[in-house]
């Protein structure tokens, strides 16, 4: 907190410096959180009420004004740490943005800080809460070219900022950018901390915390709670067990719940039939899907989400969608769009996904098969059907499946094996006790070397008097997402263009320039980056002046928008890949 501190104000002063030598002027003026809280509050209530006055009068939707009300009523609470458990559909995102505001107003806290596992729903997240507060307090902060990497360039010129400071009323961001801040042991990335303190800091689905860094990072959050001023709300439809009565150097979380009776809510707010279909090939389930006008299957890689679609396109099925990380985002967000149109007209709409799907994305749909992972992935599947509850219960089923050929990755086949553990022992997998013994389950699998696995804690040690910070080493080893995956930009928007040639120009801002891109990004593997790029498929635009920041397409034939980017077999020229 000190070195950030004195990093921040080092970075300003060299700013206002260059900045008046160039007669230029610097606008760094957020608006002070606590002087708009009373404004922010009656924006929030008048939101809620013109929708709740908009939607229709169904018991779901009185049951989630009766939901946000309870949470609301708790902001008078003592400053700490807190769980907001509520079933998907139970408005967790509005409830938990109005209990910030008044907590930070009862409190004085001066900062509001919204952290999401996914990219892919940042936006989503920062729309909803524009739409309720205004444009004027929000930071959306998810860069996705991270200009530190380039220590001569950033030496040559400390103008370039590359990460922000976080002085926004209102930040929503990845939870990279939060923990790996956390960790870090650079200026760029460390000068926004101090401004952590003070904050309502909101992790959206929670159980998205990295198991791997679990331990260190469960500490950063009880550290900032109890000496910085911090206010932090784990909320999920399904709550972890990181209470300290069940999870070994757990948080004291007893009593701190802000829901009304979670138990009590995962059987109202059941709306889904979960089944065992067992083991299910791709043929098997596309006669599933041909069977119902509308339909949701998820899987668990890009691969068998390409592969599937493939043979399901093949077979003549109607209203076929692929929604994959080979599509950039702007572009799913527009797939989306048609999704919610098609389900909404009662068209044909049979979609095939991976898992980013889940992630908050507001979608419903009768049907959904979902292959064999984690209960937290399994519930979040099950949050995309009958969604709002018009449906009989008997007749929304989700499908668990088993996909003889294609293997989950490690991580998900470690959860899938804790998901059957505890499915043997409970019959209700939606209540809460069943989620807290599946976690249990996975973390006990995992044992204590599995929730430090980089021994993050191990190098902050004092013996005899003596401190043993070993800051550069953790930098180094707190990663939450070690993919090595590479960016490519996609030019297919007039956006991505005039960002180009913007970049032309020495002057040009880079980070900006990153932040203007990155909705039209698509993450490759670095072996099949390294390929594109030895083949010409790829190229570095204006490497003489950025150097690798921006890598462009620069053979369109690979990219289409149904499928996305198909990189592998760069290296075989002059062939069809498709």
């Amino acid at each position: 907190m000190v070195f950030s501190c004195l990093v921040d104000a080092d970075f300003k002063d060299t700013e206002y410096f260059y900045g008046k030598h160039r007669r230029a002027t610097i606008d760094r003026n957020w608006p002070d959180l606590r002087e708009q809280l009373g404004e922010l509050c009656d924006r929030s209530d008048a939101y809620v009420k013109a929708k709740a006055a908009a939607a229709e009068p169904t018991a779901l939707n009185a049951l989630r004004a009766e939901i946000l009300a309870h949470i609301v009523s708790q902001a008078q609470r003592a400053p700490g740490l807190f769980t907001l458990s509520v079933p998907t559909g139970g408005g967790k995102t509005l409830a938990s943005l109005a209990f910030a505001l008044r907590h930070a107003e009862a409190h004085g806290l001066r900062r509001i800080i919204y952290a999401i596992p996914f990219t892919s729903i940042i936006d989503q997240t920062a729309a909803i809460f524009r739409d309720v507060l205004g444009d004027d307090f929000i930071l959306e902060h998810h860069a996705s070219i991270d200009e530190e990497k380039f220590d001569a360039r950033e030496q040559l010129s400390k103008l370039r900022l590359a990460m922000e400071d976080w002085a926004a009323p209102i930040v929503v961001t990845t939870n990279v950018q939060l923990f790996e801040s956390l960790f870090a042991n650079r200026p760029s990335k460390c000068r926004k901390l101090h401004n952590i303190a003070g904050s309502v800091i909101i992790l959206d689905e929670a159980q998205n915390l990295p198991v791997h860094l679990l331990w260190p990072s469960l500490f950063a959050l009880d550290e900032l709670a109890k000496h910085y001023g911090c206010t932090v709300i784990f909320c999920t439809a399904t709550q972890p067990a990181f209470d300290r009565r069940d999870l070994k150097n757990g948080l004291a979380l007893e009593g701190r719940e802000l829901a009304p009776d979670p138990a009590g809510l995962a059987q109202q707010l059941t709306r889904v039939t979960i089944a065992n279909g067992g083991a299910m090939d791709d043929a098997a389930l596309i006669d599933a899907l041909a069977m119902q006008d509308q339909g949701l299957v998820i899987v668990n890689s890009r691969n068998h989400a390409l592969a599937l679609y493939r043979a399901a396109k093949a077979e003549g099925l109607d209203g076929l969608v692929h929604l994959t990380t080979r599509q950039y985002a702007a572009q799913r967000r527009e797939i989306l769009a048609r999704v919610r149109q098609d389900l909404a007209a009662g068209r044909p709409c049979r979609v095939i996904a991976t898992s980013l799907i889940e992630a908050g994305v507001d979608v419903d749909f009768p049907r959904v098969w979902r292959a064999e992972a984690g209960l937290d992935n399994i519930l979040q599947a099950a949050g995309r059907c009958n969604r709002e509850g018009k449906r009989p219960v008997a007749d929304s089923i989700v499908t668990v499946f088993k996909p003889p050929q294609h293997k989950p990755p490690f991580e998900l086949e470690q959860a899938a094996a804790a998901f059957g553990r505890m499915a043997e022992k409970f019959d209700d997998w939606l209540a809460p006790a069943a989620i807290t013994d599946y976690f249990k389950e996975l973390f006990w699998q995992k044992g204590p070397e599995g929730l430090d696995q980089k021994a993050i804690l191990s190098e902050f040690d004092v013996s005899c008097g003596e401190a043993q910070f070993n800051y550069r080493r953790v930098a180094e080893n707190y990663r939450l997402i070690e993919s090595g995956l590479r960016l490519v930009i996609i030019p297919a928007s007039a956006t991505v263009t005039e960002v180009l040639n913007r970049l032309n120009s020495a002057d040009a801002s880079p980070g900006k320039a990153a932040r203007d891109v990155q909705p039209f990004t698509v993450q490759v593997p670095s072996k099949d980056f390294q390929s594109l790029l030895r083949n010409g498929r790829v190229a570095y635009h204006r490497a003489d002046l950025w150097g690798d920041q921006f890598a462009v397409l620069t053979d369109a034939s690979l990219y289409s928008a149904d499928v996305g980017l198909i990189w592998e077999d760069a290296d075989i020229l002059g062939e069809s890949i498709w």
